[in-house]
């Protein structure tokens, strides 16, 4: 049980990390096509964070699932971490931008692709892990 942890972790990590590179990344390609990257709200940090702190819940949530689902642990986590993902992008559609804020309309193109880059690292490199997770 304590390997099974330790390697959900190193996976969360390694997901959020990648995912954050990722949308950081993203968000460079968004500023030299659009003009507009929302630094201030969507900061380096913020990206970083949220990819992180997503993947090590979405690690909890699998593991939980994982001791009452012992063989279908895989299809349900990963039908739970879709809905979940598209649910999340109610946030940023929904976020009130500050006033003196241009083009606030382009906020959600920035930030709703985000929201998937955790969950499409998770199924790329959870297979890697084998059946010892």
């Amino acid at each position: 049980m304590g390997k099974k942890i330790l390697l959900l972790a190193t996976l969360a990590v390694l997901v959020g990390v990648l995912s954050g590179i990722a949308g950081v990344v993203y968000q460079k390609v968004y500023i030299e096509t659009v003009g507009e990257g929302f630094i201030d709200i969507a900061s380096i940090k913020n990206i970083m964070m949220g990819c992180i702190l997503g993947t090590l819940v979405a690690a909890v949530g699998y593991f939980l699932i994982s001791l009452v689902l012992k063989g279908k642990t895989d299809m349900v986590f990963n039908l739970l971490f879709v809905i979940l993902s598209f649910a999340s992008i109610l946030g940023p559609i929904g976020f009130r931008l500050p006033l003196e804020q241009e083009s606030p309309e382009l906020f959600p193109g920035l930030t709703v692709p985000m929201h998937f880059f955790p969950a499409l690292g998770w199924f790329a490199l959870r297979p890697f892990f084998g059946k010892s997770i």
